[in-house]
């Protein structure tokens, strides 16, 4: 179900409608500041199995999830003073960044090496749905694995049948996310995408 919605200033009682399909377990697409992303409630194991499913993931792809502001952040990642005057420089924005994870994690979503991708689009919409649910979203890039990302929610909304709704706020990004790792010593480039990396070369 197509739901459009504005990407500047979203409808409360649209966020609301997303809001409340997060809460029955059911998976959504939304925009961010990159790509559409699938998303569902961190805290939902049954949602977060959907998802892998929807996507056509194994259960070793770790996932990232969206966080609304640094107090949030702060709950589920260790905050060292280097790792918080990087997110505080950088969030929000299109970057996904590689943090240790606090026991609020659930398992589902943490590495071996007891991390989590923490995401903060500087999007609207994502800010303003994890906002209104109390608790992030778990998310991934709305494709097929191996595939680009698809900028169309309709064809979003046609490719993952089994989708609450999807949140059209117009078309979206093709190119994903930077992921950076700040778990070592010096922050680390993963994946080299929409968000400028210059500063941890």
């Amino acid at each position: 179900m197509l739901i459009e919605i504005n990407p500047r200033h979203p409808e409360p009682r649209k966020i609301q409608r997303a809001v409340e399909a997060l809460e029955r377990g059911e998976c959504i697409a939304y925009p961010t500041d990159t790509v559409y992303g699938l998303g569902c409630d961190l805290f939902d194991k049954k949602a977060c199995d959907r998802l892998y499913a929807l996507k056509g993931l194994p259960k070793t792809q770790q996932l990232a999830f969206v966080c609304a502001d640094l107090a949030e952040v702060s709950r589920y990642a260790v905050m060292h003073d280097a790792v918080f005057r990087v997110l505080k420089r950088h969030l929000p924005g299109p970057y996904c960044f590689l943090v240790e994870a606090t026991r609020e994690v659930p398992k589902l979503v943490q590495s071996a090496r007891k991390t989590v991708g923490i995401r903060m689009p500087a999007h609207p919409v994502a800010l303003e749905l994890v906002r209104a649910l109390g608790r992030p979203i778990v998310s991934t890039t709305a494709s097929r694995p191996g595939e680009d990302p698809c900028p169309d929610p309709a064809e979003i909304d046609a490719t993952f049948r089994g989708l609450g709704l999807v949140l059209d706020a117009g078309a979206g990004g093709v190119v994903p996310t930077s992921v950076v790792d700040l778990t070592g010593e010096a922050p680390r480039i993963v994946r080299e995408g929409a968000g400028d990396v210059s500063a941890f070369r």
